[in-house]
């Protein structure tokens, strides 16, 4: 199998870690196929690509979109690396407002997926960092979402001792109490 499906503590986040087959010319990897994918626990159908750019200190989050349009991801850190946060926003869960904190990296080449139910966010820990990331959904604005990426209530531990740069949009999100 060319991926390792690691289950995290919250239930249906899972750490995607491929098979890298590596010389001294490069390298090579699958980073997705359905069949696997499916025999892994991940039966999504992906509808939209995504490919981000940000700079060092550029934290993008907390981000999902509200029903009937809610995406799942699956997201990699193609350049550089971030830590990738999930925030479970799933009204009946019992780990409602828990977050998983993962470090994506060109490196180690994992992906993070999250299902739907979830507020996806990251934070850019190297000069430049490029996300590719597929959705279960297209984007829909009217559907666009956002929590406060420093919510007392979640209490993340983003893995810097600096101040973000974030979008105006990012700025003024609601609190995770005030959405509920």
């Amino acid at each position: 199998m060319p991926f390792e499906f690691e289950r995290l503590r919250i239930e249906g986040v899972i750490l995607v870690k491929p098979k890298v087959f590596g010389d001294n010319r490069g390298f090579f990897m699958e980073s997705y196929k359905k069949s696997e994918f499916i025999a892994g626990g991940i039966n999504t159908e992906f509808r939209q690509d995504n490919h981000s750019k940000s700079s060092k200190g550029v934290l993008r989050g907390l981000h999902y979109q509200a029903p009937p349009f809610e995406q799942a991801k699956l997201v990699r850190c193609t350049r550089g690396k971030i830590y990738d946060v999930a925030v479970d926003i799933r009204k009946n869960s019992k780990t409602f407002g828990e977050y998983i904190r993962v470090e994506l990296s060109e490196e180690n080449k994992h992906m993070l997926y999250i299902p739907e139910g979830f507020a996806h966010g990251f934070v850019v820990l190297s000069d430049e960092a490029e996300l590719l990331y597929k959705t279960s959904n297209e984007y829909a604005p009217s559907a666009d979402r956002g929590i406060r990426w420093n919510d007392e209530d979640l209490n993340i531990d983003w893995g810097f001792d600096f101040e973000p740069v974030l979008s105006e949009k990012d700025k003024k999100q609601p609190l995770l109490k005030e959405i509920r």
